[in-house]
């Protein structure tokens, strides 16, 4: 079962998930409740009409992570994803023992088409809950409302924070922090975190991965969608996020949004840098993109992105670095994609791995003698 927490300390609001019932590696820690929430895996993933595979990364995510949760997919006429999990319907899915349907999809916007309410309305009849990473709200759709209302079925808005964050403050604070950077949205950030979190661990490191966005919450079980907090507490979220350790070795591995050089997310990405002040940070790139997704602009290139995160980061951290490069080469061949990575060690003299195809220890052996 996982918990949302929304707490209350010196007069700030704030709200994350507890897996522990769950058994996730990332736990929140205890804290007084002034109310809780409960969202109930296993889980129904709803994949809508989803054109290619980035539209439904959100339910890519927890089946990378939590396969253990999924229990199948809901397709509908016009999808054109398929993530290897048995079609179900939401009847089915229940007598499978599910007990939410969990919106995957991350749409421009975070949108509830029209045509997904009919969907959404028998997920509740059949006895399932809702859970939904979008900025709509479940109840903003009047038929999902008015059945879960009826039912009695619970609605789940996982972007959506229900706490207020103070302004950043810049202040230094105790322990040591790595952001996820990108050459543009969508390239592996999350992915890269959590498989850095993994092998620190692996080598006995005080490590925590700490989510940003709906899927990074929904697999970890903590953190705020930092996409959906007003602008000028960005940076305070993201001091929240990444609080003061209780030891100078401890290290946050802070999922990245968006990038720098993105018109549409440029400003969330920033609040994220000055908010967290990372020690270090890993570009991630995606090799074959010629412009940034969603919009016209050339993708900067990797040396741009070091430079500009740099020239921004040291507004509150003077002394941050970057450490590798991780690379998206999952439309390479594997010579194209080794071929690709000894290119960007070369050119950058900073470790380059594909985190899935090859696993970050190089980045983390970087880091130690960083460090």
């Amino acid at each position: 079962m996982l918990n949302l927490h929304i707490l209350s300390e010196n007069g700030i609001c704030h709200n994350f998930f507890d897996l522990r019932a769950c058994g996730s590696p990332t736990l929140a820690k205890t804290a007084p409740r002034a109310k809780d929430m409960q969202l109930k895996p296993p889980f129904l993933l709803f994949l809508g009409d989803a054109s290619d595979q980035l539209a439904a990364k959100t339910a890519a995510g927890i089946v990378d992570w939590r396969r253990e949760w999924c229990t199948g997919q809901l397709r509908l006429p016009g999808c054109k994803v398929d993530l290897g999990l048995d079609d179900l319907d939401p009847v089915q899915a229940r007598a499978k023992g599910a007990s939410t349907m969990v919106i995957g999809v991350a749409n421009a916007g975070g949108v509830i088409p029209p045509q997904w309410a009919a969907s959404l309305v028998t997920a509740l009849e059949a006895g399932l809950d809702l859970a939904s990473g979008l900025h709509d709200r479940l109840e903003d759709v009047p038929a999902v409302a008015q059945a879960a209302t009826r039912l009695g079925r619970q609605l789940h808005n996982v972007r959506i924070p229900e706490q207020t964050f103070a302004t950043g403050k810049g202040t230094e604070r105790r322990g040591q922090r790595l952001l996820t950077v990108g050459t543009d949205c969508s390239v592996g950030k999350k992915y890269t975190a959590l498989a850095l979190e993994r092998a620190m661990r692996a080598r006995g490191w005080n490590a925590d991965f700490r989510a940003t966005g709906q899927t990074g919450i929904l697999i970890s079980g903590r953190g705020v969608a930092v996409d959906a907090v007003v602008a000028d507490f960005i940076s305070g979220a993201a001091e929240w996020i990444s609080p003061d350790a209780e030891t100078e070795d401890h290290w946050d591995l802070v999922e990245g949004q968006g990038s720098l050089f993105h018109p549409s997310f440029a400003g969330v990405t920033l609040g994220l840098l000055h908010g967290t002040q990372p020690d270090a940070f890993v570009v991630c790139h995606e090799p074959t993109r010629k412009t940034m997704r969603g919009v016209s602009m050339r993708l900067p290139t990797i040396g741009q992105v070091i430079e500009q995160t740099i020239a921004c980061g040291r507004l509150t951290n003077p002394r941050i670095k970057c450490v590798g490069i991780s690379v998206n080469t999952a439309k390479l061949g594997e010579n194209e994609a080794q071929d690709c990575l000894a290119k960007m060690r070369s050119e950058y003299a900073l470790p380059a791995t594909d985190p899935i195809r090859f696993g970050v220890d190089d980045i983390v052996q970087h880091i130690d003698k960083e460090f």
